[in-house]
């Protein structure tokens, strides 16, 4: 992994004025990696538009960690159903062209 991917974290939390505890929160929930080089943490760059999402949800809702995680845990959930269900829509109209043959 090239080092131009990362971002140091302390500085992300500088630019976004959010604390590192923050981060380390969402990182203990799992919904953040921290990458550690030479004992510095950072993050990296596929990451930043998700991070950005859970700030807004943090700074512009005022949601702790605990509620961004379950937030973040239906949104996943959601995705997946939705997925599904395209899945079994895609079935269905092969089912009704054979049917109408």
């Amino acid at each position: 992994m090239e080092r131009t991917d990362l971002i140091p974290a302390h500085d992300f939390c500088t630019h976004y004025h959010i604390s590192y505890t923050f981060i380390t929160g969402l990182r203990d929930a799992g919904l953040v990696e921290i990458i550690t080089v030479e004992e510095e943490p950072f993050l990296h760059t596929d990451q930043l538009g998700e991070i950005e999402k859970l700030i807004r949800l943090h700074t512009d809702l005022e949601i702790n960690a605990e509620g961004i995680e379950a937030i973040s845990h239906l949104l996943e959930r959601m995705k997946e159903l939705q997925l599904r269900l395209r899945a079994l829509q895609q079935r269905l109209q092969l089912y009704e062209r054979d049917s109408s043959i």
